[in-house]
């Protein structure tokens, strides 16, 4: 007798006929609808395939307050979009099918992200859909937008007295690991390859317990869309195996955890229009980004720097910048001009591992088209010490400056909109107030005698 054997289905993106096959050969049974929040956590319902395809294609409902809402998940006032005064009602998700992937660790279940829709128009606040309007924007320019995205965590082991770092030292580019170390990169690469998540490089970072991981370069919103797919899998392989996977900006005094974004501008028929060779000066549209981006980000904070954490990682020589410069090869800098030739870029260091990728891109794109909207000339690089440049504008002290000064910009308001302006400081301030009665550890510590 002849058997057959059906070779696993590839890592990678399912079209709906894939999807449609899986489930009526019932090797499918499960779909999850899931949206980024604000907070850039995936958010959504676990749907019966079936029931799914058979009558909610066109989208699901689910409670506004996914958008207006705190870490805790607490139901907040001061929202033009929902609160208690109009009853915390719902808005449509509607599935972007081109994101469509089996999930890993969840055998029979597919993801899809979806984005908010009030009746027929995408909520222009949330993040998903504010990403895809800076691309728009860019597109119309004539560009579209590649990004790298290089992420730090620091993974931590429940011990009997708490959390601990996974290991107590150095081990920056270490390519002999202790057995925790071995294991965790391990298991995580093979979670993103079944995901479809391509990576370029997994390492030990400077810090103990921390973690970098490079994803491949590629199109703006599928980087952004892997980026918070590989957080959450990451999150899950860590609670999986006693462990937890920090993503904040300092999770420890000292300590700095980044979300670096490369990005460069190709235009519609491939071509890099970043391109550059030492000995020559900068390409003028290069140029022009570099300005907007080094004039407009200081209006621009709480969507890279979103919570209170996010400040105590712009330290001095901590490799994240106190300045708003911008460098040739410079990682002291807030910009970053790298790579060579066609591989040219700007890397934008001013996001921690706690900023929401899609929100941290569009107030990078939003900058930067700015700066070619006005041909905007930068200040001359930074060739010293970039924590002693007094030229350049500092970083904001901490999240009450900034979102101050994010929500009276007219810049802000400008580039994206009063409504996101006043919907993205009000969750800032939520953030503030959840601080602001907390006492803490230090507190207790200078307090007690």
């Amino acid at each position: 007798m002849t058997t057959t054997h059906t070779p696993p289905r590839s890592p990678g993106p399912l079209s709906q006929e894939d999807l449609t096959k899986l489930v009526a050969g019932h090797e499918l049974t499960e779909i999850m609808l899931a949206m980024p929040d604000m907070q850039g956590r995936l958010q959504g319902k676990v749907l019966n395939a079936e029931v799914f395809l058979e009558r909610l294609t066109d989208g699901v409902e689910m409670c506004a307050y996914l958008l207006a809402t705190d870490i805790d998940m607490t139901p907040l006032d001061g929202f033009a979009l929902t609160g208690w005064e109009q009853g915390f009602g719902d808005f449509l998700v509607r599935p972007d099918w081109s994101t469509t992937r089996l999930l890993p660790g969840r055998p029979g279940t597919a993801l899809v992200l979806g984005t908010p829709h009030a009746g027929c128009t995408p909520l222009e606040v949330a993040p998903r859909r504010m990403l895809q309007t800076r691309l728009d924007r860019m597109r119309e320019l004539g560009y579209r937008v590649k990004v790298g995205v290089e992420s730090e965590f620091v993974l931590y082991e429940q011990g009997p007295e708490g959390l601990k770092p996974a290991w107590g030292h150095n081990l920056d580019y270490a390519l002999h690991h202790p057995p925790a170390a071995t294991d965790f990169l391990r298991r995580l690469s093979d979670v993103l390859h079944e995901a479809g998540i391509r990576y370029e490089a997994l390492k030990t970072e400077g810090a103990p317990g921390q973690v970098e991981v490079s994803l491949t370069y590629t199109d703006a919103l599928a980087a952004c869309d892997d980026y918070t797919l590989y957080r959450h899998l990451a999150r899950e392989l860590a609670q999986r195996h006693d462990m937890a996977a920090a993503f904040m900006a300092a999770p420890e005094t000292g300590v700095a955890s980044g979300l670096h974004l490369h990005l460069s501008l190709w235009t519609p028929d491939g071509e890099p229009a970043f391109t550059w060779h030492e000995q020559q000066d900068l390409p003028p549209l290069m140029e022009q980004a570099i300005a907007g981006l080094v004039s407009g980000l200081p209006h621009l904070a709480p969507l890279y720097a979103p919570t209170v954490n996010s400040y105590k990682r712009y330290r001095s020589h901590s490799f994240a910048p106190t300045r708003y410069t911008w460098g040739m090869d410079h990682r002291g800098c807030a910009i970053r001009v790298t790579g060579h030739g066609r591989g040219t870029r700007l890397e934008a260091r001013l996001a921690g591992a706690d900023a929401n990728a899609y929100l941290a891109l569009t107030a990078y794109l939003a900058a930067l088209t700015h700066g070619l909207d006005n041909a905007l000339a930068p200040p001359p690089p930074c060739a010293h010490d970039a924590y002693q440049d007094t030229r350049a504008i500092p970083v904001h002290r901490d999240l009450a400056q900034a979102v101050q000064y994010f929500h009276h910009s007219t810049f802000a308001n400008n580039l994206l909109g009063e409504d996101v302006v006043r919907h993205y400081a009000r969750a800032a301030q939520a953030e503030l107030d959840g601080h602001r009665t907390h006492v803490t550890d230090l507190e207790r510590h200078r307090g007690i005698r």
